[in-house]
């Protein structure tokens, strides 16, 4: 059974910063691209970041030089690092993984950042 866990969410004063956390279990995570995306209310989801399995990465503009993902291969862990956050940073992020010989996706139930003015 595959399992992405998502945790470090919360509530934030803007400039203020989180570290979310997702801990994967059932697929190789080491073969896997990883990825957080979030979603607002009343808005579609959205790419935040990705990190290859090989350890490439890719940002939103909208993020670029405030967030960071990084990953942990003996933890099965990918991290993303949020500084400088926004009030236009509240969503829900979600943890993605994307099984790279199978291609198929796997999803965290998501883990709320709510950024007060």
């Amino acid at each position: 059974q595959v399992q992405l866990v998502e945790s470090g969410g919360g509530l934030v004063q803007a400039g203020g910063s989180l570290r979310l956390s997702c801990v994967v279990s059932g697929i190789i995570f080491r073969l896997s691209d990883m990825g957080w995306y979030r979603q607002a209310p009343g808005k579609q989801r959205e790419l935040v970041a990705t990190v290859t399995f090989g350890g490439g990465t890719n940002y939103a503009d909208s993020v670029k030089g405030r967030f960071t993902i990084s990953r942990d291969n003996t933890k099965n862990t990918v991290y993303l690092q949020m500084n400088s956050l926004k009030p236009e940073d509240t969503a829900v992020y979600y943890c993605n993984a994307h099984a790279v010989i199978s291609k198929i996706d796997y999803w965290g139930h998501g883990t709320q950042v709510t950024v007060s003015s």
